[in-house]
């Protein structure tokens, strides 16, 4: 019998998410292949075709290529956000002589600016770890998820956020952008966030707390924005906006920002490796206690319309 016709479509696919994974063409190439390997899927069964392995291949190695596409898309939004924001505050601190006179008015307007990330992130509908922490915890809540499934969600979406980190980081050592005081500015913020472990129990807890109510900020914002209640764009943005300034202006711990800050510094300067692992363990952990309990499962157990707790709480208000 002769050998059967391998569909051209699966091949284009398949080739298309390969170039996408590697990165030649990222995002473009691996949707452009998910999309060509569901079609030639539908050929193949309609024609007989030879070919199905092919575009299975384009269709998983596609969309994983998207998703960690856009994991890693979001750490260039936070990076750029990052930079101008350490950026502005240098700007500020060298107007005056001596320097750092106008360090205060510099940190404002660097925390407003960098407010505008999570507008970004949300609408380019990228995946941020800490507000995921939110939406998992309500997800296990209501027995959605399993705790094997929220283990998967938060690592990937880590993972993805680390490579971004380590391309940015990478790009931005071939330029002159961090040179001088904008680096210096990022190298103080590293000390200080090292250095809150090496001041004993006190330190340990004034990080962890600073990470709860980081995460705390951010999440009641996106609670406001997913619930409904927020229907205009400007009043979605206020919110975004007005929760990263409170963090980013009080000097609370963002587990992704600290590890964007960690990636672009250590390519420019020597870090303590020890203790940057533990400020990014105890802001992670702190940041899922403030976005994932206090927000996600705590305002999922006050919001449960089910006939559970309600019932036995508006029995004792009668």
């Amino acid at each position: 019998a002769p050998a059967r016709k391998t569909n051209t479509l699966a091949i284009v696919s398949m080739i298309a998410a390969i170039v996408g994974f590697i990165w030649v063409l990222p995002f473009v190439g691996s949707l452009a292949g998910a999309i060509m390997g569901h079609l030639s899927l539908g050929q193949i069964k309609r024609t007989g075709e030879g070919g199905r392995g092919m575009a299975l291949t384009g269709v998983i190695l596609g969309w994983i290529g998207v998703a960690i596409a856009v994991l890693i898309g979001i750490f260039f939004i936070i990076a750029i956000f990052y930079v101008i924001n350490y950026t502005i505050v240098a700007a500020f601190d060298t107007m005056t002589d001596p320097p750092g006179q106008l360090h205060a008015v510099g940190k404002l307007i660097g925390a407003l600016a960098f407010g505008w990330a999570l507008v970004f992130i949300y609408y380019t509908k990228s995946e941020l770890l800490t507000s995921n922490m939110m939406i998992v915890s309500v997800g296990a809540y209501y027995r959605r998820v399993t705790p094997v499934l929220i283990m998967r969600i938060l690592l990937f979406c880590y993972l993805g956020n680390i490579l971004g980190g380590l391309l940015i980081a990478v790009m931005l050592r071939g330029t002159t952008l961090l040179d001088g005081p904008v680096l210096n500015a990022m190298v103080h913020a590293v000390d200080v966030k090292t250095g809150y472990l090496s001041n004993g129990f006190s330190g340990w807890l004034d990080l962890f707390i600073r990470a709860v109510l980081c995460n705390f900020m951010i999440n009641l914002a996106m609670l406001l924005v997913y619930n409904g209640y927020l229907t205009e764009d400007i009043a979605k943005c206020m919110a975004m906006i007005t929760a990263v300034f409170v963090f980013a202006f009080l000097d609370f711990e963002h587990s992704v920002a600290n590890t964007v800050l960690f990636m672009i510094v250590g390519f420019q300067h020597d870090m303590p490796i020890g203790l940057v692992f533990g400020n990014l363990g105890t802001v992670l952990l702190g940041n899922f206690v403030g976005g994932g309990i206090l927000i996600g499962f705590y305002y999922a157990w006050v919001n449960d319309e089910r006939d559970t707790h309600l019932v036995h709480l508006r029995r004792h208000r009668h």
